[in-house]
């Protein structure tokens, strides 16, 4: 093969979705539905933290930081799918391809941190409430919040420069609905094994080191919540905790099946419908979970309207 050759594939083809022609009028339609909601949820909440002074804590401090993820990882995944779908060509550039990675990674490590961090936020407020302005100062919060972008910014760098050792002289077409490097990776005529270790390194670390925060923070708070002597204080806590743990057990559970299980990268064509739920379903539930179903979110969105008309 010569360098002419491989300097040839710098434009490739996502496939995702071309199974179902027939469907993708539907599919338009129920992404496109999707994205939007996803994006005035989220795009909404972060003024609204700003502008609100009762909601300047730090709980609502990193859910400010998540909407704004959650809305970088729609607005890198969601525009190019949904433009695809009719596309003749469907193509995407190599750097096209990095930089659609580079703001997912940023924005899926950032959230990752993010979550874990509102875990012990919550773990400190209920667990150790007389104790909470010491534990949690702004200061703290502050560094846990630049924290989670600095990691999601080396975190997307380190894959993005060992990128650039791959060469890529095979098949043109990725197999998935945004330019996500494990199936890359099969594309490429020099051994991807460093690259596909470091995706099983980083992202695994990110992961382990978030979930554990997450489990003992969530365990320390049901403890407290059984501990309490009101039925209905017991049973709204409950159901508040719920919701949270069932929306993080989605998104972790469904980053670990694609980049923790050992054979990941040989069974990419299986990542497609779990990829749907950290990109598109749980970025789109995230205000409502967090926000909507709060009193304090609820009353100063009312706050505003009357404000304003």
């Amino acid at each position: 093969m010569t360098e002419d050759n491989y300097s040839l594939t710098t434009e490739f083809i996502l496939i995702g979705f071309t199974d179902h022609p027939k469907l993708k009028t539907v599919l338009f339609v129920v992404f496109l539905t999707i994205y939007l909601i996803t994006m005035v949820g989220n795009l909404g909440l972060v003024p609204l933290i700003l502008m609100e002074r009762r909601l300047h804590t730090p709980m609502y401090i990193f859910l400010g930081n998540l909407a704004l993820m959650d809305s970088c990882c729609a607005c890198a995944i969601t525009p190019k799918m949904l433009e695809n779908f009719f596309s003749k060509d469907r193509m995407i550039s190599l750097y096209e391809c990095m930089a659609q990675f580079y703001f997912f990674c940023l924005a899926e490590t950032a959230d990752c941190f993010l979550l874990a961090a509102m875990a012990y936020d919550r773990y400190v407020a209920i667990c150790s409430p007389l104790q909470y302005h010491t534990l949690m100062s702004k200061k703290l919060c502050f560094q846990m919040t630049a924290g989670a972008y600095i990691a999601g910014n080396l975190h997307s760098m380190i894959h993005i420069v060992f990128l650039f050792r791959l060469t890529f002289c095979r098949s043109h077409q990725i197999n998935h609905f945004f330019c996500e490097f494990l199936p890359l990776f099969k594309l490429s005529c020099v051994d991807p094994y460093i690259n596909e270790l470091l995706m099983f390194i980083f992202p695994g670390s990110v992961l382990v080191f978030s979930i554990i925060i997450v489990i003992i923070s969530y365990l320390c708070i049901l403890f407290m919540i059984f501990k309490m002597k009101s039925k209905e204080g017991r049973g709204r806590a409950l159901s508040t905790c719920a919701s949270h743990f069932l929306s993080v057990s989605m998104f972790y559970g469904s980053l670990l099946f694609v980049y923790i299980r050992p054979n990941s990268v040989k069974e990419e064509d299986k990542d497609i419908s779990v990829a749907i739920f950290y990109t598109l379903v749980i970025p789109l539930l995230n205000p409502f979970i967090y926000s909507l179903r709060n009193k304090e979110v609820i009353n100063a969105m009312k706050k505003n309207i009357k404000k304003n008309f």
